[in-house]
């Protein structure tokens, strides 16, 4: 993704975010967060496998995610002042490059847009001289599509969904007024299978299975409200402190 095109994103999701939550009252007790970020993506991958028409290549040959940096945006609910669920999201275009005698060095040899939702359990801690520390695990789904070879293959790709384990670790700092600065980091733990169909224009396909396992660093701001302030409440709401 080019960073002009990551730029324009990450300014037209902090103008909904702030056109959202523009004519609300900030509540650093609120039920609900939004927040902002710029996110790098590591991927700690490595190639299980490989094999061209169900023969073995490695070993000398590898497949290597391409990291990346995305805008990201998280919604989080405080079920009370510790526990909370958050929600983290966003959209990206990663590649794959070949590397080895019968995979590279070509390049990259296929690409896709995905949209990898992560869904924590978090515990915050109560804050100290306005910092807010907090821990959290859950589940990382991937869903890839306008997935398409490199431009030195013939043929088509396809990626296979992935489902993993994540680890999250972060903190929320005070500014006053509902408004936050943060910064988070997740480990996932995941894989995908990766098939080229005819690449080599012979019929035969190359399969992969890669271990991807990205580290996701954040950082960004975040609005916090109560939900009430824009439906109502039809009782008092006591504040989660």
């Amino acid at each position: 993704m080019k960073f002009g095109s990551i730029a324009r994103a990450a300014l037209a999701s902090a103008a909904l975010c702030v056109g959202a939550t523009g004519a609300l009252a900030g509540d650093n007790n609120g039920n609900f967060m939004v927040r902002v970020q710029g996110t790098y993506v590591v991927t700690q991958d490595d190639a299980k496998s490989i094999k061209l028409d169900g023969a073995e290549l490695r070993p000398g040959q590898d497949a290597a995610v391409s990291d990346e940096f995305i805008p990201t945006l998280t919604l989080t609910y405080f079920a009370n002042k510790n526990i909370a669920v958050e929600l983290f999201c966003c959209f990206a275009k990663i590649g794959v490059d070949g590397k080895g005698s019968v995979l590279g060095p070509i390049g990259e040899i296929a690409e896709s847009w995905i949209f990898p939702p992560i869904l924590t359990l978090q515990y915050h801690f109560d804050p100290v001289m306005g910092i807010k520390p907090y821990v959290g695990a859950g589940v990382q789904y991937i869903h890839y599509f306008n997935s398409k070879p490199g431009d030195n293959l013939v043929g088509s790709v396809d990626f296979k969904d992935s489902w993993g384990f994540a680890l999250q670790a972060g903190l929320d700092y005070q500014l006053g007024g509902g408004w936050y600065a943060n910064v988070d980091v997740k480990k996932v733990w995941l894989d995908t299978e990766v098939t080229w169909k005819n690449p080599l224009g012979d019929g035969r396909n190359i399969v992969s299975k890669v271990d991807v396992d990205p580290l996701i660093i954040s950082a960004g701001v975040g609005y916090r409200f109560n939900l009430e302030d824009i439906f109502g409440a039809r009782t008092s709401v006591s504040s989660l402190k």
